[in-house]
């Protein structure tokens, strides 16, 4: 059995993000995505931004001690959310799940936020699996599509 874990994230582990959070599909499917995938500079800005930040909880996923995802926790207008990225070839692999579990031990903050996109019915699964409730829909710009889109506000309590 793969051994799921989540630490800090290190200077190391900047190309395999940026490498895995410019999938295409991956970049199409979260939706809600920086505006040029392929901007390295910008990339690196917004992760040491969010590195410098001691009101963001950070984490690296490692499958086996491989880079496979990233999750994190933010403040944003008041709320605390969270949000996390697995590398597109292992999804549907039970690494949502298990990492949102263990950053939910991490981080006790609560409520805790989230969103996705409402037709990212795996990534809905996932939260809803961790106590996540929908509680609104928004419409939002998604830059991962270059339009509009629904999105799907969750709340945990």
């Amino acid at each position: 059995m793969p051994v799921i874990a989540l630490r800090p994230v290190a200077d190391a582990d900047v190309e395999p993000l940026f490498q895995m959070m410019r999938d295409p599909e991956a970049v199409r499917m979260a939706a809600f995505t920086s505006e040029d995938p392929d901007d390295r500079e910008a990339f690196e800005a917004h992760l040491s931004r969010i590195r410098a930040n001691p009101e963001v909880t950070n984490r690296v996923i490692t499958e086996d001690g491989e880079i496979v995802g990233n999750i994190a926790c933010f403040v944003m207008e008041g709320d605390t959310e969270i949000t996390y990225w697995i590398d597109r070839s292992r999804w549907g692999q039970g690494i949502a799940t298990e990492a949102l579990t263990q950053f939910l031990d991490l981080v006790k903050t609560r409520p805790l936020h989230a969103r996705a996109a409402s037709d990212n019915a795996r990534s809905l699964q996932v939260l809803q699996k961790a106590g996540f409730a929908p509680i609104r829909t928004e419409v939002s710009y998604a830059a991962g599509r270059s339009k509009d889109i629904e999105e799907t506000v969750l709340l945990l309590p």
